[in-house]
Formats: structure tokens, sequence, C-alpha cells
């Protein structure tokens, strides 16, 4: 017995709730009959058009926010690529048969992000729920409002946006602190030893989402430099002071390491004894230009891509352990070794560069690969930021970002 096919676009028409499809441009794709029945609108009046000029505020309400609170719950949507539940609104709507006069309405609005292959929102679920009947009169004389009831709903929805409001002003407090001390510890770029290396830091958009993710570039004896990226479990203030403590201990340890894999052997013994510096990720890279040899150790975390002047993209993935502090005992992390040619490009990078939700890691490198290969021969600085360009979301990613580039 095979699965009926099912024919989703009749299931959206009948679908009993409100529903419409919102484009990233905040414009209807496409509405369902319950949403038209309810809005009072038809087809022709909402889809291609612009959401809010379809429903503007009631311009004859100077405290109306509706309008604005809708505005901020979808822009979350697309900036996050999460979900978003909205508090009751009160959003008043201009009457179909007697245009200039608006009805009072209250709403309660959900958000929901549609992703493309990319991991970027393609199309916004707004599902919406009308609760005016809640408030009109159960049993009062035809013609009354419970004011009362119509009051207090009001007012505890207006409670929750002002504690939204200044939970999210906290929240930017801590990140803008936060991105901070992130750039005072983080070393600014320029030339290590002879060589100069391009490095960004992107932090994350949301409030919370940053600062556990770091770089590091260390002079060695001799015509070698140590390159690592690093990224510590956690977001805030607290993981940004893990990250200076592990970061510091790292470029300690690469100036008395025979290697990368000792380098992090000890920095896996030094995370032990910090809180919440279990299972942070770190890449090691020694660059030798006497030998034209780059060795390598990674303790969980995503492989450093080389991208060689004639033979494409390599991704160093033969020396790879658990994170620091994952194992209960301590085990020789493993190391290994390539060769390079003049011009060759070393490139280490966090994961919000090539993660997305709902995504294969897998085509997040392929498309980390495929940009290497499409900027050949780009000066660094120019190449890191049209990797960024090319990789990262139009709003931002969720996740930190580190990239470091070195042209060898």
């Amino acid at each position: 017995m095979t699965d009926p096919e099912i024919d989703y676009g009749a299931v959206f028409t009948a679908l009993p709730g409100m529903v419409a499809l919102l484009t990233p441009e905040l414009v209807y794709a496409d509405v369902n009959e319950a949403f038209l029945h309810a809005a009072g609108r038809t087809r022709e009046q909402v889809v291609g058009h612009f959401l809010f000029d379809v429903f503007p505020d009631n311009p004859n309400d100077p405290a109306a926010s509706g309008a604005r609170n809708l505005l901020a719950s979808l822009q979350r949507v697309l900036t996050t690529a999460e979900r978003d539940g909205m508090a009751l609104q009160r959003y008043d709507v201009e009457s179909a048969e007697r245009p200039g006069e608006w009805e009072e309405r209250y709403w309660s609005p959900v958000n929901a992000p549609v992703l493309g292959s990319d991991g970027r929102v393609v199309l916004i679920v707004h599902r919406v729920e009308e609760v005016t009947e809640l408030i009109a009169a159960r049993g009062a004389p035809a013609g009354s409002r419970p004011r009362v009831l119509e009051a207090e709903l009001y007012t505890r929805a207006r409670e929750l946006q002002e504690v939204n409001e200044r939970l999210r002003q906290a929240h930017t407090r801590e990140r803008e602190v936060a991105i901070a001390l992130q750039e005072a510890m983080l070393p600014a770029p320029g030339d290590i030893g002879h060589h100069r290396a391009a490095v960004r830091y992107r932090p994350a958009v949301g409030a919370l989402n940053v600062c556990g993710d770091w770089y590091d570039l260390v002079d060695l004896p001799g015509d070698r430099i140590a390159v690592a990226v690093g990224d510590v479990v956690g977001h805030g203030l607290h993981a940004a002071g893990i990250m200076g403590q592990l970061r510091s201990a790292l470029s300690a340890a690469s100036l008395v390491a025979d290697g990368p894999a000792q380098a992090l052997e000890a920095l896996g013994l030094y995370a032990r004894s910090v809180s919440g510096a279990e299972n942070t990720t770190a890449v090691e890279t020694y660059i030798d230009w006497d030998t034209h040899t780059l060795t390598y150790s990674s303790a969980g975390h995503l492989p450093p891509a080389l991208l060689h002047t004639r033979d494409g993209v390599e991704f160093l993935d033969r020396a790879t352990d658990p994170p620091l502090g994952a194992r209960p005992e301590h085990v020789a992390r493993p190391q290994a070794a390539t060769g390079f040619a003049e011009g060759d490009i070393l490139v280490l990078y966090t994961d919000g560069l090539v993660e997305r939700r709902r995504e294969d890691i897998d085509t997040g490198l392929a498309r980390l690969a495929h940009s290497l290969a499409r900027h050949q021969g780009t000066h660094p600085e120019a190449l890191a930021d049209a990797i960024l360009l090319d990789l990262l979301p139009p709003g931002g990613a969720i996740d930190d970002t580190a990239l470091v580039i070195v042209r060898l």
C-alpha cells in the first residue's frame, strides 16, 4: 500500500485558522480563505501587497502599536530564523464596507520561518488567531462591552511588552559589553613575523548569542607562525571570559610545544581547571616556510581549508580528536602534516561561517570551498570580505564567526 499523495495547496486553503505566507520583504505571497474572511479583504487586495500597506495602524489612534510590534516580531524571525510568538495585540482594521471607519480588533499572532537549502528564511508563516470575541461581552446586554475585562487584557499585554522591552535592553547592554571585551582580548591584525594575516570577527546577531569564538596568531622561532581558532560552548560575558583564558593559555603553550598536538594537549589539561571550558573546540596549525610544511591538530573543530594554487581546496581533516576536556583520561592528540606551495591560501574559521540549522555540515563546507575557488588569486584582505559576503546570511549569522586567512 502506497501513501496517498497530499495536495498541500488544498490543505492550506482549507485550514480553519487564519494563515498567511509572507516573503522576506513582508509582501503577502499567499493567504488562506479563513484569513480573507476574518480580515474582510479579497485575495486581490492582499496577495502581492506589502503587509503594512494592507493593514496599517489606525491613524486616528496616536497610541496604536500593533504594526510596530508585528514588524519587530517579523524582523526577529528574519534575523534569528526562529519561531516568534507575540503577546495579545490590539490591531484595529479599517472596515471593508465603510472606508475610513476602524474596527477595534484583538489578535494573537505567531510567526515561524520557512528555510531554504542555504539555511536562510525564504518565507514566514504568519498565523493569526482573532480573540476579539473573547473580549466582547458574555451574556451582557446587547451593545455593551465588559470594559473591565477588556482593560485587564489590554493592560496585561502592555505590561508583557514592557517586560520584554526591558529584557531586550538588558541583553543589548550585555551584548555590547561582551563584544567590547572580545575585541579587547583578540589580537589586532598586523604583521606576524615576516608575514601578514587577514582576520575577521563577526558577532552573532542575537543579543545573547555572542562571544564564544576566538582566533590567535603566534610568532615562533625560525620562519614559522602558529595560527589557531576556537569556540567556547556558551555565550555572553561568561563565555567571553573563558575565551580570553583559553586563548592566552594556548598562545603560551604554542611557544614551548613541539607542535600543535602538544599545545592542544596542554590546553586540554588547563581547560579542566576552568569552569565552563569543557567541550571547547579548537584547531591549531603551525606554518613552516623553511620546509613549506603545515602541521595541524584539531580538538573537535571544523577542518582548516587549504586553497592550492593549482589543485583546488583541501580540508585538513586527518588529525581530529574530541573537544577539550571531553575525555576523562589524558590521551595524546593526533597530528598531521601536509606540504604547501608559494601562493597557497590557508583558511581557519569557526562554525558561524558554515553551519546552518537543519543543514548537513558538508553543504556548508562545500559552500566555503566553492567561494574560495571562485575568488582564487584574491588578496587575503579582499578574500576575507568576499567569503563573509558569500557565506553569511544577509541579516547576520546566529552564531559568532571568526575567520583567519594567511597567504603561504
